[in-house]
């Protein structure tokens, strides 16, 4: 019994360090993601923003060697129509996080110069008023959703994320 607790805590522990994350300073990018598109078309960036520092601060630019431009927007829904809108900055707040998610706030890659495709990461830099600059990849998922974890060794592809 203590063997398999043992296992089923690294497990854990190694899934937890298997998911992307990118910090710098009070700053961190929580598993940017990506869905495939093709060339010449328009890709997505989804990612959770964290701020744990203790002043406000705001994702103010991004841009990736893949994509003409890169924009921020929000999408909302009213009456029962889709908005979107263009944004020039996302607030953080102190000590909070911001999802960019289906639905929500994302961002558009424009102008793709090459396909984007699963198993891929898409390189991109994040520039926030505080002057902070974090370089991520997005990793390509099927288009579903993040991409999965890789299965651990001796697991049995078992879901732990559900815990």
């Amino acid at each position: 019994m203590k063997i398999l607790f043992a296992a089923a805590a690294a497990a854990v522990i190694a899934s937890s360090a298997q998911a992307a994350s990118y910090r710098l300073g009070g700053l961190e990018v929580i598993q940017p993601w990506s869905r495939p598109a093709a060339a010449g078309t328009t890709g997505v960036g989804y990612m959770t923003l964290a701020n744990r520092g203790r002043a406000l601060d705001a994702l103010v630019a991004v841009a990736s060697p893949v994509a003409r431009k890169v924009e921020m927007h929000s999408a909302s829904m009213a009456g029962g129509i889709m908005r979107m809108d263009r944004q020039d900055r996302v607030a953080i707040p102190a000590g909070g996080q911001v999802a960019f998610a289906p639905g929500g706030y994302h961002l558009m890659l424009v102008g793709l110069a090459k396909p984007l495709k699963a198993g891929d990461s898409v390189p991109a830099t994040l520039t926030f008023a505080s002057g902070a600059k974090l370089k991520v990849d997005f990793a390509v998922g099927t288009g579903l959703g993040a991409p999965a974890m890789p299965p651990m060794a001796g697991m049995g592809g078992m879901d732990h994320m559900t815990h």
